[in-house]
C-alpha cells in the first residue's frame, strides 16, 4: 500500500486570484504569535510583557532540533504571553504583541554568513522558515541530510492543487527571481545536480515564466503535471515527476528525492539575502462568500478578522472559515484566530457550500478506494472504528491515509471519511502507545525475574 501516483480527483480549480498581484496590507492593530506553528517542539519565549520589539526581533526561539525560532511581525509592545487554542486544535502558549504604527525593522537584521553546507543550514534553522505550502515542517531538518551525496534530485513542489489557492503561484510570477537564487543555493551548498519543478497544467503563466526563468540552467527542469488532484502530496509529486516510489514507512530522501515548496525556496533565498527571517506570509482569500478575492501580504500573527475586514468581506455572508483550501483546509470557529508560518490561505464560504450534506448508508461502490491516492481500501476504516478494531485499522495501514479529502469528495453517500479516517488514526496511535507500554513492562517484568533468578544461584 503506497502512492502509484493513480487515483486523485477532478476538483474545480477556482483560481480566481491567480493573475492578481499581491497588496500588501496595513500593519495590523495587534498580533498573537504561537510558539508552535510548526510540526515538533514549541519554542521558548525569550521576551516578557511590556518588552518592546520590532519587525524581526526574536522572541521565541527553537528548543530541540526539531523546533522553530518566532520573530515579531511587527514593532510594539508585548502585552502579554497566554495560552491560546489553534484552528488545528492544540492548546499552545502564544505571544501577544501591541503595534505602534511604525514597524520599525530591528537593528540587528543582517545578511548570515554562510560559506559551507553547516552555516547555510544553520542560517535555514535561524530564519524560522518552514514547509510554506502548509505542512509546516522545519525546513532546516528536512535539509539537514548530512550526506549530500544521497540527493539524486530537488523536487520543487509548485502544484498548488487545491482549489482556490494561487500564493505560490504568485511566488513564482512576482518572485521568480528569488525562485531562481534559492535553487542555484542548493545547488551549492547540497551539491544538486538535478532540479525538477512540478507544476499542474493549470498554471500556465507560471509555466512560461519558470521556463524562460531557468531556460540556461541544464540541471533545471519544468515538468507540466496534469491537474489531478491532490498532485502537490510529496509521494504523488515525485512519483509523478521522477517515476520512483516511496515505499510505505519510508522517507522521499530513501529513494534520493529531496522535496521542497517553490514559496520555501523563495523564503530561503530572500533571508540569505536580506537577513530578515519569516515574518509574513501571502495569504490567498478567496471563497463563495468573498466577492473581491486577493492574494494578500500579511504579518504572521495577524487575527483572520482584520485580513477579512482589509478584503472588506460582508461578515453576513461568512459561514465558515478554513485556513487552507476547501479539501483540507481546517474550519475555524473564531475569527481572531491568527494567521501562521504555514497559512497559505483563507477560504470564506457562503451557507449553501459550509452546510455539512447529509450522510447516508455506505453503498459499498468502492469508489472511495479507486480515488485513493495512497491505494488504501478507505470503507474498511469506518468499519474497524465502530467495531474499535485498532489491530485491524493497524493491518489496513490507516496511517498511510495523507487526509486529502478525495474520498469524502467523490463518495456518494456523502459520508464524512475523512473524519472517520482521522478518528482511526488516533485510534491506531492509542493502541501502539499502550502495547509499547505493555512490552516494556514485561520487558522490566522479565528482567527482574532474571536476576531474582540469578541471585539465587
Amino acid at each position: 500500500m503506497f502512492s502509484t501516483g493513480k487515483g486523485g480527483v477532478h476538483v474545480p480549480h477556482n483560481k480566481n486570484t491567480a493573475g492578481l498581484p499581491a497588496v500588501r496590507m496595513p500593519a495590523p492593530s495587534c498580533v498573537v504569535l504561537p510558539t508552535s506553528m510548526h510540526i515538533g517542539k514549541p519554542a521558548n519565549p525569550v521576551v516578557k510583557p511590556k518588552d518592546h520589539v520590532n519587525v524581526g526581533t526574536l522572541i521565541a526561539e527553537s528548543t530541540g532540533p526539531v523546533s522553530s525560532p518566532v520573530y515579531s511581525s511587527i514593532s510594539g509592545e508585548v502585552t502579554k504571553i497566554d495560552t491560546i487554542l489553534t484552528a488545528g486544535g492544540t492548546f499552545v502558549p502564544a505571544i501577544f504583541i501591541q503595534s505602534d504604527g511604525q514597524m520599525t525593522v530591528d537593528e540587528s537584521i543582517c545578511p548570515p554568513e554562510v560559506n559551507d553546507y553547516a552555516s547555510f543550514i544553520e542560517a535555514v534553522r535561524q530564519s524560522g522558515i518552514v514547509g510554506l505550502g502548509g505542512a509546516g515542517f522545519p525546513t532546516a531538518v528536512k535539509l539537514d541530510v548530512k550526506d549530500t551525496s544521497r540527493i539524486q534530485e530537488l523536487v520543487i513542489n509548485a502544484a498548488e492543487c487545491e482549489p482556490y489557492i494561487t500564493s505560490d503561484t504568485r511566488t513564482m510570477l512576482d518572485d521568480a527571481d528569488d525562485v531562481k537564487a534559492g535553487i542555484e543555493l542548493f545547488e551549492k551548498y547540497l551539491n544538486i545536480k538535478k532540479v525538477i519543478i512540478g507544476i499542474e497544467s493549470n498554471k500556465p503563466d507560471a509555466i512560461r515564466r519558470m521556463k524562460a526563468v531557468f531556460a540556461n540552467d541544464k540541471a533545471v527542469t519544468v515538468v507540466t503535471l496534469p491537474g489531478i488532484y491532490p498532485q502537490g502530496a510529496e509521494k504523488i509529486i515525485i512519483k509523478n515527476t521522477t517515476g520512483k516510489t516511496v515505499p510505505a514507512g519510508k522517507l522521499p530522501i530513501d529513494v534520493g528525492s529531496l522535496v521542497c515548496n517553490v514559496t520555501t525556496i523563495a523564503a530561503i533565498a530572500r533571508y540569505i539575502k536580506t537577513g530578515m527571517p519569516l515574518i509574513e506570509k501571502c495569504v490567498t482569500v478567496d471563497g463563495t462568500a468573498v466577492s473581491d478575492p486577493k492574494n494578500v501580504i500579511v504579518p504572521i500573527g495577524t487575527s483572520v478578522k482584520e485580513l477579512i475586514s482589509f478584503c472588506n468581506i460582508n461578515e453576513d455572508d461568512i459561514y465558515k472559515i478554513l485556513f487552507g483550501g476547501p479539501m483540507m483546509g481546517i474550519s475555524t470557529p473564531d475569527p481572531e484566530a491568527p494567521i501562521l508560518k504555514n497559512t497559505n490561505a483563507i477560504t470564506v464560504m457562503g451557507l449553501k457550500e459550509a452546510t455539512q450534506p447529509k450522510a447516508t448508508q455506505c453503498i459499498h461502490c468502492g469508489k472511495c478506494a479507486t480515488h485513493c491516492p495512497m491505494n488504501l481500501t478507505t470503507f474498511a476504516f469506518g468499519r474497524a472504528y465502530e467495531r474499535n478494531d485498532a489491530e485491524e485499522l493497524q493491518r489496513l495501514r490507516v496511517d498511510l491515509c495523507v487526509e486529502c479529502g478525495c474520498c469524502s469528495f467523490i463518495c456518494p453517500a456523502k459520508r464524512p471519511l475523512v473524519e472517520i479516517n482521522k478518528l482511526s488514526k488516533a485510534m491506531l496511535r492509542a493502541y501502539q502507545t499502550k502495547q509499547k507500554q505493555i512490552a516494556a513492562e514485561k520487558e522490566a517484568q522479565e528482567a527482574a525475574e532474571a536476576a531474582k533468578e540469578a541471585k539465587k544461584a
